[in-house]
């Protein structure tokens, strides 16, 4: 144990079983190893370490990274209450009595929090990637569906038709914004604690502006209180897993409802399907629904880690503990849901004329002929109020839009003329679209430059 000396009793086996947090801190192994290389350094710049006990120093840690990633050294969970307690007692085994200088300066408290920021940096700059990856593959899709009409909904029920592509965009908008959260939250933690101690700085001449820049900090944490107590990066970061969780199951949703047989406009790769152990004809979208349940762990995670902060006073506290776990299973559960959303995607079969018959005069067509009566001179309200009365019409004969005849029309409102019948073709109503941001074919391919541009 780290701390000891001032105890007559070793802790007892099950206190360390319940205390430890080896079994998943271990993750921070390669960040641990940073700091303590770092911090050594540092120590030798001082005078506190000569340059041959950092050297010493220095080629034992990098001894135990090699013998853990080649799994020749494996700590005890039953021995160690974290990895940093096993890396320090392991280096002793290695180059003696030298290991003991090493903390000097140093509380695991700062350690821990460097070590934490250093991992959500790389993971948060890893899930950007990530994400930029799923981002390429739907703008690939989307290249080829400019002109594949889709109902678009609202209340999921039909509103006005759009395009594939044009859906597919609205995701890549959201992606974006996943990866504007995941740089905020690499902002946010690099920040260096290193130097803080337990909470109070140190009376050593540490020069935390060395450490900082070793392990490429932006900064220096201005306040050792708020620094050793602050989670607030973990919070934010389960908090961009989440939302991006959100996001992957509400398309997630949509894949599960295109590949059903009422939809009848998606078919996944059989790589990415799965089958029933009953019933032989089935293939299910089983890894759609997966994203969308585990969706609800990372939410839970979110906020099972908020309620642990709630009320802790400055500055550490050993519920902190509590950060690891749920950030590691959040960040791993977005990884590998982004890389599947990414495979579904990737052997797609769409059905593009699945819904070009079935729009040609569909009531997704009225709000255009409200537009075109406003065009004429009509307040909205009243063409409002007009088209519906010729979707009334249209209901009542069991028909749609566009077998309704002029003469019918024109009992409804003499503004009618044979152009208000053209606006019925399914073939044209996208390319009649005006406004920027809208499904116009040729809008929807200049965003699909850009994008490509922008993703490299």
């Amino acid at each position: 144990m780290l701390w000891g000396g001032r105890f007559s009793k070793s802790l007892n086996q099950k206190a360390l079983e319940f205390s430890s947090s080896l079994s998943f801190d271990v993750t921070l192994m390669e960040e641990d190893i940073e700091v303590s290389l770092a911090h050594s350094a540092m120590l030798a710049e001082i005078g506190i370490l000569t340059k041959e006990e950092a050297q010493q120093i220095h080629s034992g840690l990098e001894k135990i990274r090699n013998e853990f990633l080649n799994e020749i050294w494996k700590p005890d969970p039953a021995q160690f209450e974290d990895i940093h307690s096993a890396i320090e007692s392991h280096l002793k085994e290695l180059i003696g009595e030298t290991a003991d200088k090493l903390h000097t300066g140093r509380s695991r408290n700062d350690q821990v929090a460097a070590d934490l920021r250093l991992w959500t940096k790389k993971n948060a700059d890893q899930l950007k990637n990530t994400i930029t990856e799923l981002q390429k593959q739907l703008i690939k899709t989307a290249e080829e569906h400019s002109e594949t009409i889709i109902p678009g909904y609202t209340h999921l029920q039909r509103a006005q038709p759009i395009s594939f592509a044009f859906h597919l965009l609205a995701y890549v908008e959201m992606l974006e914004r996943d990866k504007q959260r995941m740089q905020f939250v690499l902002d946010e933690a690099n920040v260096s604690p290193l130097g803080c101690g337990a909470l109070a700085g140190s009376t050593l001449p540490l020069d935390r502006k060395s450490t900082a820049q070793k392990l490429g900090f932006a900064k220096n944490s201005a306040n050792a209180l708020d620094a050793i107590s602050d989670r607030d990066f973990v919070l934010d970061f389960l908090n961009a897993c989440s939302v991006g969780m959100m996001h992957l199951s509400r398309l997630s949703e949509e894949i599960i409802l295109w590949t059903s047989q009422e939809w009848k406009f998606v078919r996944l790769s059989d790589d990415v399907t799965t089958g029933s152990s009953l019933m032989p004809q089935k293939k299910n979208s089983d890894l759609a629904e997966l994203i969308r349940g585990k969706s609800g762990r990372v939410f839970g995670n979110a906020f099972g880690f908020l309620s642990t902060m709630k009320s802790l006073p400055l500055s550490y506290n050993r519920d902190f503990q509590e950060d690891k776990e749920p950030l590691f299973d959040s960040v791993h559960t977005y990884f590998t849901s982004l890389e599947v959303m990414r495979l579904m995607f990737i052997g797609m079969e769409i059905n593009a004329e699945r819904f070009t018959e079935e729009l040609n005069g569909d009531f997704s067509l009225a709000t255009d002929l409200a537009d075109w009566l406003v065009l004429k001179g009509v307040p909205f309200r009243q063409a409002h109020h007009l088209v519906g009365e010729v979707v009334k019409l249209a209901e009542t004969k069991k028909c749609k839009l566009n077998q309704l005849t002029l003469d019918e029309l024109n009992k409804i409102s003499a503004l009618f003329d044979e152009s208000a019948l053209q606006l019925f073709d399914i073939s044209s109503a996208l390319s009649r679209k005006k406004t920027f941001g809208s499904p116009n074919p040729e809008m929807v391919r200049e965003q699909i430059l850009l994008w490509k541009k922008k993703l490299g």
